[in-house]
């Protein structure tokens, strides 16, 4: 085989530019996925919002339990990615707690697994998501003999958030919540005033509004608890 070099201009030229293409060929499917992979998260997140703050309460079961669905075929179409094991573990949280009950433990140790599962590829992935919101599992799940919460594991995961997103709405309420429920009310006041001074996310706006409703309520509870 004769290589590049010893080529003449002309053929050298139409070998670089077929190099080109070859390789440029080759890149376009790791640009499509991480293109797709972006869109379907969004999409995700757009759908959770719509129901989470939007949905009659009597329809938000019915529904997460469709977006669960949804979200796994997503999981499935990006096996190497945290980003949508994250958003399924969220929707499967979201519906045990529409489904409540001891019938809604299956579930909740189904997000545990995707959460998990996502922190295994990317702990960082989505701000560290993954890790807040597995923190919240561990502090609204009964403890054993019925289920796995864990107060401690809770704390230690909802402070690795907060490292990898300090000034973030989502590690700064959740943070808040916990104090609150483990009667720390005087410390919670800090982090909810954070979750209310946090930037806006874009494109999260519905989100953003109903989370900023729950820290208000949540820091008046506070404050009245001290």
């Amino acid at each position: 085989m004769i290589s590049a070099p010893f080529l003449s201009p002309a053929p050298r030229r139409r070998l670089l530019q077929g190099l080109a293409l070859v390789l440029g060929a080759l890149a376009l499917p790791a640009l499509h996925a991480q293109t797709g992979v972006a869109d379907a998260v969004t999409d995700l997140q757009h759908d959770w919002e719509r129901i989470r703050y939007q949905s009659p309460p009597s329809e938000r079961e019915k529904a997460f339990e469709a977006l669960a669905a949804k979200a796994h075929k997503v999981s499935e179409a990006f096996p190497n990615r945290a980003e949508p094991l994250v958003w399924e573990g969220i929707i499967v949280s979201s519906w045990a707690g529409e489904k409540g009950g001891l019938g809604a433990l299956g579930l909740v140790k189904q997000a545990r697994a995707l959460y998990e599962s996502a922190i295994a590829i990317d702990g960082n992935a989505l701000e560290g998501s993954a890790y807040n919101s597995l923190g919240v599992l561990y502090y609204k799940v009964p403890g054993w003999p019925v289920g796995f919460g864990d107060k401690a594991k809770a704390r230690e995961l909802l402070q690795k958030a907060l490292a990898i997103n300090p000034n973030g709405i989502d590690p700064n309420y959740f943070y808040g919540e916990y104090l609150v429920e483990t009667k720390q009310p005087q410390q919670a006041v800090t982090y909810l005033e954070r979750a209310l001074q946090a930037p806006p996310r874009p494109g999260r706006q519905v989100a953003d509004t109903g989370r900023r409703e729950e820290a208000r309520d949540l820091l008046q509870k506070a404050k009245a608890a001290q």
